[in-house]
């Protein structure tokens, strides 16, 4: 069977991580599936993606058994392939929200904080260990810093910690923390609540907010200037202009 299994229901589209075996462990040969089916629903029309995982832990990050005793390039290599999935991930039109079950570890809770939205059951953990072995989870912590702030950020990476799934909410890891019977109706209902209005409008608009979140104040509003400017131009933002003065329901452009 297949490490990574795409299931289209609706309007969305499910991938999931279909490793339990390895506890879902980020090889290289994982991480390019993984991408290929990121940039395979990207193609689709789907209008939400569900990053979910079979097993009892979500992710345990990056699969030892590629690095034990591998080159300072063969690494660095990996660490690139990783890189990439994170960066299709955000940058597919489409709504990415991680359903978390369980477990997500260094490379598995980098993969959770990347998604643009995540739910997780009370049961589930995070945890970005290498700040309590012998290898300090440095490309985990870019995008885990950037949803819980330094101090946190620096709590999770130098304690190696778990917390649990009340406390990366609080602190911003992810969207929210439900009883585990609520995953799915929650995931369900946060992607609807998030894709509603134009699909093309809400791609362009993840694309802007990942190029201003982390710009100086001036010139996050330089760049959303002109890219809002420009995209009250599409027919998108007419038809929702439009039929809001109407007193309508905008009929979005195929």
């Amino acid at each position: 069977m297949s490490d990574v299994l795409i299931e289209r229901d609706g309007a969305f589209t499910t991938i999931t991580m279909n490793r339990p075996r390895r506890r879902n462990a980020l090889s290289r040969a994982f991480l390019e599936d993984l991408t290929r089916a990121f940039a395979e629903v990207a193609e689709t029309d789907a209008r939400g993606v569900i990053l979910a995982a079979e097993g009892p832990v979500f992710s345990a990050g990056h699969d030892f058994a590629d690095l034990a005793g591998a080159s300072h390039a063969d690494v660095r290599d990996l660490l690139q392939t990783c890189t990439d999935l994170m960066r299709t991930v955000q940058s597919v039109p489409q709504v990415v929200i991680a359903r978390v079950h369980a477990l997500a570890t260094a490379a598995g809770c980098q993969l959770v904080a990347t998604c643009d939205l995540a739910v997780a059951a009370e049961s589930a953990a995070f945890a970005a260990p290498g700040g309590r072995g012998g290898w300090f989870c440095h490309t985990p912590m870019v995008p885990i810093a950037r949803n819980v702030g330094r101090k946190r950020a620096m709590e999770l990476a130098l304690t190696g910690d778990r917390i649990d799934a009340r406390t990366a909410a609080e602190w911003g890891l992810i969207n929210y923390a439900v009883p585990d019977a609520d995953l799915d109706k929650a995931v369900h209902d946060l992607l609807t609540r998030a894709t509603q209005g134009s699909p093309r409008s809400k791609a362009l608009g993840k694309q802007a907010m990942y190029a201003q979140l982390d710009r100086p104040e001036q010139d996050a509003y330089t760049y959303a200037i002109e890219v809002m400017a420009a995209a009250s131009q599409t027919p998108e933002a007419q038809e929702g202009m439009t039929a809001f003065l109407e007193k309508r329901h905008p009929d979005w452009p195929a």
